[in-house]
C-alpha cells in the first residue's frame, strides 16, 4: 500500500513540482509486516508468524547481540567502516578498497543508480524479480528495457534469450539478482561471465542477496571483469534485516564511484558491530542453513499433500502455485500467518513462502488445512493445472 499517494499540485499551491522520473517510478511492494494493514485488521506484529521475508529465521549469533551491547551510542560510527570491510576482505580473499558498506543491498542499488545512470540511458532488469531495480533506474532517469523468464520454464533463466535482449538495448547497466527472487532461479557464473566479456561496456550488477541459500552455487566474486560488480545483503543471511546491513564487492574504481554517491554514516555503529561479530560466528550460519534445507524438503512435500503446486527453487524459499494469491494471503492473514502475495511481480497466481523452523512450518499448514477456502482452492488449482 502506499502510504504516500502522489496528489496532483493545485495551481495556486506555491511548492516545487518534483522531478517527472519521481511521479513516473514504479512503487516497489515488499514482504515482511505492513504494519498499517496489521493495524487495521486489529493484529499485533509479534503474534504474526512471517512467510513473507526470505530472512535466516534462527536469527542473528549470539555473538551478534554481546557485540551490540558494547556500542557506544553517544559516537559517530567509522564513516567508512573499515572493520567490517577489513573482515569481510578476509572472508572473501580481496583488498578492502574492492568492497564497499551500505545501508542494506537496498540503498547500493540506489547508488549505482546515481553514480552510474544518466538520464536517457538504458537500464536492463531480468524479471520477474525485486522492484527496487526499476524503481531506481526509472528514478535516475533512464529508460528499463526487460528480459522476463517464462512461467511454463518454470522461470528458468535461459541464457540464449537474455544475451539477445543484452545484444538488442545494449544496457549501460543491467540488473541480475542470483538466485532471483522470487523465482529462486540461478545462472552459472561461466554464463555471468561471457555475459560479462561480450558487452564489456555494461555494468553487471549480480545481487546475491541469497546466495548463502543456495548449496553449491559458486559467487560472482570469483570472475575475473572488471564490469561486475557484486551486491550481498547481511540482512539475510546473518538475520540482521532491522539492523540494515549490505555490501558491494567490485573493481575499485566502481567501488569508489558508489562511495562517492552514498549519504554519510548510512552505515550505523551497531550494524558494523553486527556485521563483525557475525562474521566471526559462522558455525551458526551453517547450522541455521543446514536446518533450513531439510526443512524445506520436509515443507515442500507437507504442501504437495495438501494440493499445492510448489515450483523447483535453489533456495529456501519457493513459489507456490494457488490461482489467487491475494485471496489466499488474506485468508492465511486472518488466521496470523503472513505468506508473500506475488502480484507486484506480475504473478497474481502465485504466492512466496519462505521455510521457518519446523514448528513453525507446522502452524502454516495448519493454517492452511483449518482454511477450507485455502485448502480447495489448493486442489482445485492442481486439477486446473497451469
Amino acid at each position: 500500500m502506499d502510504d504516500f499517494p502522489m496528489r496532483p499540485i493545485k495551481k495556486k499551491q506555491r511548492i516545487p513540482l518534483p522531478r517527472p522520473e519521481v511521479v513516473a517510478s514504479p512503487l516497489a511492494h515488499h514482504g515482511a509486516a505492513d504494519y498499517a494493514e496489521l493495524e487495521r485488521l486489529g493484529l499485533n506484529p509479534g503474534d504474526v508468524l512471517d512467510f513473507s521475508v526470505n530472512s535466516n529465521p534462527y536469527g542473528p549469533s549470539p555473538a551478534v547481540r554481546e557485540a551490540l551491547a558494547e556500542v557506544p551510542l553517544d559516537r559517530y560510527p567509522d564513516r567508512e567502516a573499515l572493520a567490517l570491510r577489513r573482515a569481510l576482505a578476509k572472508r572473501l580473499g580481496v583488498p578492502p578498497d574492492r568492497i564497499v558498506a551500505g545501508n542494506g543491498a537496498a540503498e547500493l542499488i540506489w547508488c549505482v543508480a546515481v553514480a552510474f545512470l544518466r538520464p536517457g540511458d538504458r537500464g536492463f532488469v531480468v524479471e520477474p524479480t525485486f522492484g527496487e531495480y526499476a524503481r531506481a533506474a526509472v528514478l535516475a532517469g533512464s529508460r528499463v528495457e526487460t528480459w522476463r523468464a517464462d512461467p511454463a520454464r518454470d522461470f528458468a533463466i535461459e541464457p540464449q534469450a537474455v544475451a539477445e535482449s543484452l545484444r538488442r538495448t545494449q544496457p549501460r547497466v543491467a540488473f541480475l539478482c542470483n538466485p532471483n527472487n522470487p523465482t529462486g532461479k540461478t545462472v552459472p557464473p561461466g554464463t555471468l561471465a561471457t555475459w560479462a566479456r561480450v558487452y564489456s561496456r555494461t555494468l553487471f550488477v549480480v545481487d546475491e542477496a541469497y546466495l548463502a541459500f543456495a548449496a553449491d552455487v559458486r559467487s560472482a566474486t570469483t570472475i575475473d571483469a572488471d564490469n561486475i560488480l557484486v551486491l550481498r545483503s547481511m540482512t539475510k543471511d546473518y538475520a540482521l534485516a532491522g539492523l540494515r546491513l549490505g555490501y558491494a564487492v567490485g573493481h575499485p574504481d566502481v567501488v569508489a564511484a558508489l562511495a562517492r554517491v552514498r549519504p554519510p554514516w548510512s552505515v550505523n555503529a551497531m550494524a558494523q558491530a553486527a556485521g563483525v561479530a557475525a562474521l566471526a560466528a559462522e558455525e551458526h550460519l551453517r547450522r541455521s542453513l543446514s536446518e533450513l534445507a531439510r526443512g524445506k524438503k520436509a515443507l515442500v512435500a507437507e504442501l504437495g499433500s495438501l494440493g499445492l503446486e510448489c515450483l523447483p527453487s535453489a533456495t529456501h524459499y519457493f513459489l507456490v502455485h494457488v490461482g489467487d494469491g491475494a485471496a489466499f494471503r488474506s485468508a492465511l492473514l486472518r488466521r496470523r500467518v503472513q505468506v508473500r502475495d506475488c502480484a507486484s511481480f506480475g504473478l497474481p497466481a502465485y504466492v512466496r513462502i519462505a521455510t521457518r523452523r519446523p514448528e513453525e512450518n507446522a502452524r502454516l499448514l495448519e493454517a492452511i488445512r483449518a482454511d477450507t477456502d485455502i485448502a480447495d482452492a489448493g486442489i482445485r488449482v492442481l486439477k486446473a493445472g497451469r
